[in-house]
C-alpha cells in the first residue's frame, strides 16, 4: 500500500473499505494465521495476545476506522489499529481502547470521534462497506467468509473499468492493475529512509526494504547505522523491529 502511494504519488486516491470478520477463529488458530502471514511478508507479529484469547470480532475496530474517516483520511488511524492487533497485544474491541489509540496517535478531534463512534451514520457506513465486500464477484470470495478475500484492492480509472487484485499477491500484480486503470508513475527515485519515516511514521524492516529499494541486508544495516547516529529509533517486538524517526 505504501509503495503504491509513493510510486503513484498524486495519481491515485485511496478509499478504505472495511470488510470485517464477524467472528474470529479461536486464539491458537488465529495466532497460526498471523504467523503464516508474517512468514510470507516479513512483517513483525506478536501472537501472545491471540494465544491468551484475543478479541473475537473485528467489527468494532472496523467501525472505529469508519469513525476516524469522518474526519478525513483514516489511513494513519487504521495503521495504528493494525499495529495494535499485530504486535502490541492490544484488546481492540471497545470504545475506550479505540479512543486511547486516537489520543496517542493525535490529529483527531476526540470529542467528535467519541460521538461518531456510536453514531448511526458510522454504523450505516460500515454496513455499506460490508455490502460492497459481499457484492464482489463470487469468484473472488473467501469460501469461509462469504465475502471478498482479504486483502483486496480495486482500481477504477476515468473509463470506469475496474481492475482488481483479490487476495494476497505479489507487488507486480498491484502495480500492473494500477497502470491498467490509467495511474501514472511519479518517476521519482526511491525515498531515503528518513523521508519515508517522516511521511509514514512507523515502518517495519520489510517495508523499508521495499519502499526505499534496500534489498537483503542493506535495509537493516542502514537502519542500524541511522540508529547509531540518533536519527532513527528502534522498537523491538517479539517478531521483529519497528522503526521511527528519533
Amino acid at each position: 500500500m505504501r509503495r503504491l502511494q509513493v510510486e503513484f504519488d498524486g495519481s491515485v486516491e485511496f478509499t478504505y473499505v472495511m470488510a470485517g470478520i464477524r467472528e474470529l477463529p479461536p486464539g491458537p488458530e488465529e495466532a497460526l494465521d498471523w504467523l503464516e502471514a508474517a512468514a510470507a511478508s516479513g512483517m513483525p507479529v506478536d501472537v501472545r495476545g491471540w494465544l491468551a484469547g484475543g478479541v473475537r470480532t473485528s467489527y468494532p475496530a472496523c467501525m472505529a476506522a469508519k469513525a476516524a474517516a469522518e474526519q478525513g483520511d483514516p489511513g494513519r488511524y487504521l495503521r495504528a489499529l493494525r499495529e495494535g492487533f499485530a504486535l502490541r497485544r492490544a484488546r481492540l474491541d471497545h470504545a475506550e481502547a479505540f479512543e486511547s489509540v486516537a489520543r496517542s496517535l493525535g490529529g483527531l478531534d476526540l470529542s467528535r470521534f467519541r460521538v461518531d463512534l456510536g453514531s448511526n451514520a458510522v454504523m450505516e457506513a460500515f454496513g455499506a462497506d460490508l455490502e460492497r465486500a459481499r457484492s464482489v464477484d463470487v469468484a473472488h470470495h473467501s469460501e469461509a467468509r462469504g465475502r471478498v478475500k482479504l486483502p483486496s484492492i480495486e482500481f477504477v480509472g476515468a473509463d470506469g473499468v475496474l481492475h482488481g487484485v483479490y487476495g494476497p499477491a505479489a507487488w507486480e500484480a498491484y502495480r500492473d492493475a494500477a497502470l491498467a486503470a490509467g495511474a501514472t508513475p511519479s518517476g521519482s527515485s526511491a525515498p531515503s529512509i528518513t523521508d519515508a519515516l517522516r511521511r509514514f511514521g512507523t515502518m517495519a524492516t520489510a517495508e523499508v526494504s521495499a519502499l526505499c529499494d534496500l534489498p537483503g541486508p542493506r535495509a537493516p544495516a542502514e537502519l542500524w547505522r541511522l540508529v547509531s547516529e540518533w536519527q532513527v529509533t528502534c522498537e523491538r517486538t517479539l517478531g521483529g523491529e519497528l522503526w521511527a524517526l528519533a
